[in-house]
């Protein structure tokens, strides 16, 4: 009997080596690609540190900091916004009109500092209410709502000065955003803790799940259960109550109530976000890139401002950054799910 002739061509034995190196470069790419943004950071911090001797130093970090605690506030409302696959325009204004609400408490009742915050927050609260109802019962658009309130709490913000900012706040305003908390000012503190207790409530809470499925998909999430009405209330209530709290930072800033304080806030907070990674569809995002976008935009104005950029320069590149972020992200996520 002969023996069996195995026809069938020999494999050649795997390079484990070569299977080694392709995952690597893979995941290597893959890391570069979910992390583009921080690349971007560093290289902007870098580049300044080399361009300027000012900016790779402690009191500038904290000049960053100072500047950056009542955007952030504002960031993080706008991140919640988003993640239900809505938008806020109407920050800057509730920014605006609940500063001179407090401002003009105080004016009138010096005795009574705490009173007037909570006077300003609660004006941030009744603005993100009326969105939130908008939107959540009305279901108008939340471009369209949010529109329209930054309209109306910019009128208000200047019927409540008669047109003119007002001054005379005692000192003791002024003291909320200038005391200082284990070395650092209370705004900063505010900012961190801001931070650290919304990224754990959205990762570890069942409102945060719901905020997510909400803008995942609104309408399998009503058939699971989630009242989605009310987590679309809520986020604009919390979104409106930041930018009130924010509103109370910078006018005990400049111990003034500007009716025009906080304009352009909320462009600048909806590109944070989208800087971070979030998608305007919804669904998609977290806290943290939040706060990445925030140190990334906060770190280039600095920057700039050291190198004495013009601002029309400044916001040239900061629209630049914009859409590179968001087409970066687009092409991230085709990549992934090809």
């Amino acid at each position: 009997m002969t023996a069996a002739v195995n026809t069938r061509p020999e494999l050649p034995a795997p390079d484990l080596g070569e299977g080694r190196g392709r995952f690597t470069r893979a995941r290597v790419e893959e890391l570069l690609i979910r992390n583009s943004m921080v690349l971007v950071l560093l290289l902007v911090i870098f580049y300044f540190s080399y361009e300027s001797a000012r900016f790779a130093t402690l009191d500038n970090f904290r000049t960053i900091m100072i500047a950056a605690a009542p955007f952030a506030l504002v960031a993080l409302g706008q991140t919640l916004v988003i993640l239900t696959g809505g938008i806020d325009l109407s920050v800057g204004s509730v920014i605006a009109v609940s500063a001179m609400t407090g401002a003009s408490v105080v004016v009138g009742h010096p005795e009574r500092l705490w009173l007037a915050v909570a006077a300003a927050v609660g004006v941030g609260i009744l603005c993100g209410l009326i969105n939130g109802l908008i939107v959540s019962r009305l279901g108008v658009a939340p471009f369209v709502a949010t529109l329209g309130m930054l309209t109306a709490a910019s009128g208000f913000a200047y019927v409540i000065g008669d047109g003119a900012p007002i001054n005379g706040l005692p000192d003791e305003y002024g003291k909320i955003a200038n005391t200082e908390i284990l070395g650092l000012q209370a705004p900063v503190v505010v900012m961190i803790l801001g931070f650290v207790i919304l990224a754990a409530v959205m990762k570890r809470t069942s409102f945060g799940l719901r905020i997510y499925a909400v803008g995942g998909n609104r309408t399998a999430a009503e058939v699971a259960g989630v009242k989605t009405r009310r987590i679309l209330t809520s986020v604009y209530v919390l979104s409106g109550a930041l930018a009130g709290l924010s509103g109370v930072i910078l006018s005990s800033r400049v111990i003034s109530g500007p009716p025009n304080l906080g304009a352009g806030y909320e462009l600048d907070a909806i590109a944070a976000v989208v800087i971070g990674g979030a998608s305007l569809m919804g669904g998609r995002g977290t806290v943290w890139g939040t706060l990445l976008g925030l140190l990334l935009i906060q770190t280039l104005n600095n920057g700039l401002d050291l190198l004495v950029v013009p601002a029309y320069w400044q916001a040239v590149i900061s629209g630049v950054l914009i859409v590179t972020a968001v087409a970066v992200d687009v092409w991230a996520t085709c990549r992934r799910t090809a």
